[in-house]
């Protein structure tokens, strides 16, 4: 069976289009709450906790799903405003079933989407999502009045998840003395990081701090680093640490403005975790993951593996692997000795006792590993497709390999959220690089683009 609805990491589109409106979601909050209350068995009730970012949407879809998992039969407990990776703690600590984010992640306020947890804090299996959409062809029926579930409101989540995060770091790590720019995208850390960091003793300057449910990820955050770059120069700031607007991702600014990404921060923690002897065989990347990672591993002793784009599959080499960390270039990190899932509070402070422990500036820190030059470009879709079927594409991809030889990549993959190709093409020469994908997705164009 093949999915209608959920991408990479759940379900997500514009509002107000399909499948993204109340009616939509009421249906999915009832048919979550069978499948999540049939896989619950008989150990009691079904529960189900919603946290969501701050876009204005998010209200509306809250009460829809809210609806949909009641007349199940499901009792709901209501977080508000919080991290994705909040949601998939207070899932455990809550012994609840399953856990919901509203979010569109690192899209405008205009898109949202669902994002969903197991029990144990991971992304939801492909089977789970395939009952979901089974369960979603069938009509709504309420259990009996008896049965509905109950709401409740989570009252302290704030303060417990910025206890979890601080108590991610060893007891007595300071970051006294530091300076740090954060930028929260306007979105669901906006009152947890700068006091996470702050308390552990960082003298924080903050933006992207002050949501109204439309400025989330405007100009802001880890896919807008403008704005953190141009504050770390002017304060004079030791770093920068930018957040997406649901808080799973991280991305860094060193001391002189330069943006660190997804990557470059993998090999700091793995770097730490090899120079203080507790580091796994290996760490998993992605398709996406730039050369010079795997390069730089390599020259620390370490295994690198490459799973599909989207944090679930990294998670699940991790553990196919029995390794504790993995990550992509968007700034994904898993760290699984410390959490469940991707979580950029989390990451970040990694990050911090590696730079503590090598007490050295960020810069050089990174100085280990040598990035590749790495193009992409998307390219739109006149309708969904499979670019193997297209012979000039296949014949374009082989010449452009023959170009590269053994020091560079060619990747064609479809974005789970939006109807494109990305066209990534990755070598040692900048120049040609870039000369080679903007042939090749010209090439992608011609067969099938918009």
């Amino acid at each position: 069976m093949q999915k209608r609805f959920f991408g990479t990491d759940g379900i997500r589109g514009k509002v107000g289009e399909s499948p993204i409106t109340p009616d939509f979601m009421l249906k999915l909050g009832w048919a979550c709450g069978r499948v999540f209350t049939r896989h619950a068995g008989s150990a009691g009730r079904c529960s189900v906790i919603i946290g969501k970012d701050t876009r204005v949407s998010g209200y509306m879809f809250e009460s829809a799903l809210e609806a949909g998992l009641v007349a199940a039969g499901v009792d709901v407990k209501l977080l508000g405003p919080m991290p994705t990776p909040a949601v998939a703690l207070m899932t455990r600590t809550h012994n609840a079933d399953a856990g919901i984010v509203i979010s569109a992640s690192h899209n405008p306020f205009y898109d949202n989407g669902i994002k969903f947890f197991s029990a144990s804090g991971a992304k939801l299996p492909d089977a789970i999502e395939l009952e979901i959409e089974a369960e979603l062809e069938k009509p709504l029926t309420t259990v009996s009045s008896r049965d509905i579930g109950k709401v409740q409101r989570v009252v302290d989540a704030a303060g417990r998840y910025i206890e979890f995060c601080k108590s991610t770091v060893p007891e007595g790590f300071s970051l006294r003395g530091l300076r740090i720019a954060i930028d929260c995208a306007h979105g669901a850390t906006y009152s947890i990081a700068p006091s996470v960091l702050g308390e552990l003793g960082a003298d924080v300057s903050a933006i992207g701090v002050q949501p109204d449910g439309f400025n989330i990820n405007e100009a802001v955050g880890s896919t807008d680093m403008r704005a953190l770059c141009n504050l770390v120069r002017e304060t004079g700031a030791d770093l920068g640490v930018a957040y997406d607007g649901d808080g799973d991702r991280v991305l860094f600014v060193d001391e002189r403005g330069e943006i660190v990404d997804g990557d470059e921060l993998l090999y700091v923690i793995a770097r730490h975790r090899v120079h203080t002897g507790v580091s796994d065989a290996g760490v998993v990347g992605t398709l996406m993951s730039n050369l010079g990672l795997e390069l730089a591993l390599s020259e620390l002793g370490l295994q690198f593996r490459r799973a599909k784009v989207g944090d679930r599959y990294v998670r699940e080499l991790m553990e196919s692997e029995k390794w504790q960390l993995g990550g992509e270039s968007s700034g994904h990190i898993i760290c699984s000795d410390v959490t469940t899932t991707g979580d950029g509070i989390v990451a970040s402070l990694q990050v911090l006792r590696a730079l503590a422990h090598a007490d050295m500036p960020l810069s050089d820190l990174v100085a280990g590993m040598t990035r590749m030059p790495q193009t992409m470009l998307n390219v739109r879709l006149r309708e969904k497709c499979d670019v193997g079927d297209y012979p000039a594409i296949a014949t374009a991809v082989a010449e452009t390999e023959a170009e590269l030889g053994a020091d560079g990549r060619v990747l064609l993959r479809p974005s789970g959220t939006e109807p494109v190709i990305r066209v990534m093409v990755e070598g040692r020469d900048a120049q040609r690089v870039a000369s080679l994908c903007s042939r090749l997705a010209g090439t992608v164009e011609s067969c099938i683009g918009a």
